[in-house]
């Protein structure tokens, strides 16, 4: 089978709509099945054969498959049509158990329109915070953001103007366990999906890192692999860099090594100093931040070793 990346078969047109703002969400009513497995052929006809016997009715078809690895992916957005009875999420999930066993798939089902929850971590830098809280709050991004937790207290009054609890964790080296564990509390008390760390300062120890892996998504303001650690502004400005950017990649024990999901450039000259740097690189790391988060939570993200495959 050749590489694909298969266009749109439909356009969706019952869109969600915002109870804030009024306007169309990015995502729609239905489900979202997302998969990978090994190569073999009949793939796709037992995906869509499944969805037939379920009287599904697909909206978005998107596949790739890496015939230099021998894994296929595949993103599928349906409805069940309006004549027959809805069987529900958890009644899809258990009969699609079945053709996920005989193919080996991994695979998540889910409501298009299900919300996911999300805690926002975040230090003394706002923007990403505000932005990802603007986004959320106007119905862009898929997301319920349940709780933001900060090493500062400076931006309580902003969580709290949007009705999110806000939890100041102090971290330093000698209570980062106790953090980490009231951090975990947090989590499994807020039924928390994913974590976001929105320029969250502080590094996660490795038992931290295990527990969220594949639900925690870290922005680093510069375009990886160059520049890792602190103050990469400042390591570009030094080396005369023509564009700036970030990376917003899922966090792992290798400091800003983890998989990479979305990607934001800008370009920039020899007039920048490392301030003017900073300032230019803050529209980069929203967007990225933002993308990332959306795609994940849309279930167009999945991760394959050390890279992620994102179908859009």
């Amino acid at each position: 089978m050749s590489t694909v990346s298969s266009p749109t078969t439909r356009s969706v047109t019952r869109p969600a709509t915002s109870a804030v703002s009024g306007s169309p969400r990015q995502y729609q009513e239905g489900y979202v099945l997302t998969l990978d497995c090994p190569e073999a052929p009949g793939l796709v006809h037992a995906v869509s054969g499944f969805l037939l016997e379920q009287h599904g009715d697909i909206h978005e078809l998107k596949q790739f498959d890496d015939v230099r690895d021998g894994h296929f992916f595949l993103r599928a957005h349906f409805t069940v049509a309006a004549d027959q009875a809805d069987p529900g999420p958890e009644a899809l999930r258990g009969a699609f158990a079945a053709v996920a066993g005989r193919h080996a798939m991994r695979f998540e089902l889910r409501e298009a329109s299900a919300r996911r929850r999300v805690l926002v971590m975040v230090s003394r830098f706002e923007h990403c915070l505000a932005d990802l809280l603007f986004r959320s709050r106007i119905g862009e991004l898929p997301v319920e953001i349940a709780a933001v937790v900060s090493n500062h207290p400076d931006h309580r009054a902003l969580a709290e103007w949007h009705g999110i609890p806000f939890f100041h964790v102090p971290v330093t080296a000698a209570t980062k366990p106790e953090a980490e564990a009231r951090l975990l509390d947090l989590v499994d008390r807020f039924e928390i999906e994913l974590v976001v760390l929105a320029r969250y300062m502080q590094i996660l120890s490795d038992e931290l890192t295990l527990q969220l892996t594949g639900r925690a998504i870290n922005i680093h303001h510069s375009f990886l692999p160059s520049f890792k650690g602190a103050k990469p502004y400042h390591q570009a400005w030094e080396r005369g860099v023509k564009t700036v950017g970030a990376t917003a990649h899922y966090v792992s024990s290798e400091l800003d090594e983890g998989p990479i999901i979305s990607q934001q450039v800008r370009e920039v000259d020899h007039s920048f100093g490392p301030d003017d740097l900073v300032a230019a690189g803050r529209d980069t790391e929203c967007r990225a931040l933002s993308n990332a988060v959306k795609w994940h939570c849309e279930g167009r993200v999945i991760l394959q070793g050390s890279r992620t495959v994102v179908l859009l």
